[in-house]
């Protein structure tokens, strides 16, 4: 009864609720820049092509994305997967997604071709809904997410995608997968050639915090 009373004279209304955590903090930095630029919910909804319903539910902290656009990927590999093959796969991945709420939080930086985030696979509310979840994983305190526009001169990751991982014995391994063929790199010179290259593509990539205004960008465009 308290928190009732407490919400009432405050004016809120029950989806006002806040939550809590990384999404709450994402949905409370919406909603400052939204009332800064004078848009009310449905005004914002309709530039980034939501509703209000779910405005208000990502300002406070409740919309959780859901794993469509992992699903649709698998759904479009040749030649076609069984749908218990998509179903095994796609409980790994979100099995991996844990890692972002493990403890002590591990430091983690992604760089991503914009080209990546305009292909609508899934369609274009997947689409939306996976932009917003990176712009919720960019807000975490160990996480850098940069973009690199497709308008970039020079991009050091032509070759192809590649992760570098440090393993819990303070080992720097490296891990590349392309057209199902994944090699995982510990030889030392090989590793240091995907760092430096890393470095480099980096620098080349816009900064975390232009990275995300520059997803927000293409919510508003898909």
């Amino acid at each position: 009864m308290r928190d009732e009373r407490a919400r009432d004279e405050a004016g809120q209304r029950p989806e006002d609720e806040p939550g809590t955590g990384v999404v709450a903090a994402f949905g409370r930095q919406l909603k400052l820049l939204r009332v800064r630029a004078g848009l009310d919910r449905a005004a914002f909804g309709k530039l980034m092509g939501y509703a209000a319903e779910p405005i208000a539910s990502i300002e406070q902290g409740r919309r959780i994305p859901q794993p469509k656009f992992a699903r649709a990927v698998f759904q479009m590999q040749r030649p076609l997967l069984a749908e218990e093959v998509i179903d095994q796969r796609l409980e790994a991945r979100m099995v991996r997604q844990e890692i972002f709420n493990r403890l002590p939080s591990p430091l983690m930086s992604f760089v991503i071709e914009e080209a990546v985030l305009r292909r609508p696979i899934g369609g274009p509310k997947t689409l939306r809904e996976t932009l917003e979840q990176i712009l919720l994983i960019g807000q975490m305190r160990n996480v850098e997410v940069q973009v690199i526009p497709t308008e970039r001169e020079d991009n050091a990751a032509l070759g192809g995608p590649f992760t570098l991982i440090d393993t819990d014995k303070g080992h720097r391994i490296a891990y590349a997968e392309v057209q199902d063929d994944s090699r995982l790199y510990t030889d030392t010179s090989r590793v240091r050639e995907l760092e430096a290259r890393y470095g480099i593509l980096r620098s080349q990539a816009l900064t975390p915090s232009e990275s995300s205004a520059f997803v927000v960008q293409l919510m508003g465009e898909a």
